[in-house]
């Protein structure tokens, strides 16, 4: 007989992303006709050959770079971050309010734990992202449901009324991943109002912030001195320097909260690893340049799935949200959009996620809604996804 599993980790789903491949094992796919993979929002090219060439430099000369490293985080990474979202935000931000992570998924762990444990609840806006639920439910914590109306945006008054005596945070991604949608600063800044009101924490998610269409300050919850009593960011170097795997990724809070945060990460992995850090704080201090062009590629993207929707519209498809990396879609046919996923894999050689990874078990949103991740694709690959979604019958 088999030892017993953890009931709360064998209560969540299987990872999303390694499900769907599981669609496609074993399948061959016509060379004129090639799969066509928009399930995963991570870059599949390689950093610049600069920052490559970085990173050999490092791994070459910096006999330290392959050891233990500092818990939080390397001090100049660090700083220049802190720097970066000073600049950025118009706020002020110091080193000693920043860890840094084994990727940004690490950082919302980190944040759970010192704010939750088995019973209490964290809000959770729908659609969410699935890696938050999962953790939420490996650590016998309740993930509750903010429905978001037809816009995707949460409002901050139903969100209050959700909070309990057990309650300990909302959390927030903007742009939002799984619809791209965008949050307003006044959005952001009502919900700061209310944790800070009713005593709980705001995480706020903003793994895709370089990739925001507004040219200026996405909020200005850092101009506020007082911001680390109720905010906790996060953020990712992965998707803006192509360093999925480096693992790297930040938490901004209180000193307080940091030593926290430090136990749970020492007890983790010890320390984040040092050659990809040095690979973030080199594109912080060289690849400003480089990364408004990779923003400009990715918002003409975004503006090809909006402008060749016409056609998908007319069979009575539905672009909900689209930015950042993602199109976020409501399918009008009558069968659940786990079912219509993997007949994509075989009708259409398109492999993208159902909105039921998304959503609440049962959720009828979630049986209509369909997440398509177009950042490895350029304008042409769009429009060749658009024009296989219309030649799609149940």
């Amino acid at each position: 007989m088999m030892t017993p599993f953890n009931p709360n980790l064998a209560a969540t789903f299987p990872p999303p992303v390694m499900e769907a491949r599981r669609w496609i094992e074993g399948k061959v796919f016509d060379a004129d006709r090639p799969l066509i993979n928009v399930s995963q929002a991570a870059p599949t090219e390689p950093p610049p050959d600069e920052m490559r060439q970085a990173i050999a430099d490092v791994a070459l000369h910096r006999s330290d770079a392959h050891l233990y490293g500092p818990v939080l985080g390397l001090p100049a990474l660090r700083s220049e971050l802190a720097r970066n979202i000073s600049r950025r935000y118009g706020g002020s931000v110091q080193a000693e309010h920043i860890a840094i992570t084994s990727g940004c998924n690490q950082a919302f762990c980190a944040a759970i734990a010192t704010l939750a444990g088995p019973g209490d609840e964290v809000i959770l806006p729908t659609p969410w992202y699935f890696n938050h639920k999962m953790w939420l439910d490996m650590s016998g914590i309740k993930a509750v449901p903010l429905a978001t109306g037809g816009d995707l945006v949460p409002d901050p008054e139903a969100a209050d009324a959700l909070i309990t005596t057990r309650t300990r945070a909302i959390v927030l991604v903007t742009p939002n991943n799984p619809t791209g949608v965008e949050y307003a600063p006044s959005v952001i800044a009502s919900f700061r109002d209310l944790a800070r009101r009713r005593g709980i924490a705001l995480i706020i998610d903003e793994t895709y912030r370089d990739f925001h269409s507004q040219p200026g300050p996405p909020h200005d919850l850092f101009a506020d001195p007082d911001w680390h009593d109720t905010v906790i960011h996060l953020y990712s170097f992965s998707k803006s320097y192509r360093l999925t795997g480096h693992r790297v990724g930040a938490l901004v809070t209180a000193p307080a909260r940091l030593a926290e945060v430090e136990k749970f990460l020492d007890t983790v992995t010890i320390c984040p690893a040092q050659i990809g850090q040095y690979a973030a704080l080199w594109g912080l201090r060289n690849l400003d340049n480089w990364l408004g062009a990779e923003r400009q590629k990715i918002l003409a993207r975004a503006a090809a799935m909006r402008d060749g929707f016409a056609l998908l519209a007319r069979q009575g498809w539905q672009l909900l949200g689209c930015g950042a990396y993602f199109a976020y879609l409501h399918h009008p046919f009558d069968l659940p959009s786990d079912d219509l996923a993997r007949a994509l894999v075989d009708q259409c050689a398109i492999l993208a996620l159902p909105g039921t990874m998304f959503a609440p078990n049962g959720a009828a949103e979630g049986e209509r809604q369909l997440r398509v991740a177009f950042a490895n694709i350029d304008e042409t690959g769009i429009a060749e996804v658009q024009k296989r979604l219309t030649s799609f019958h149940p």
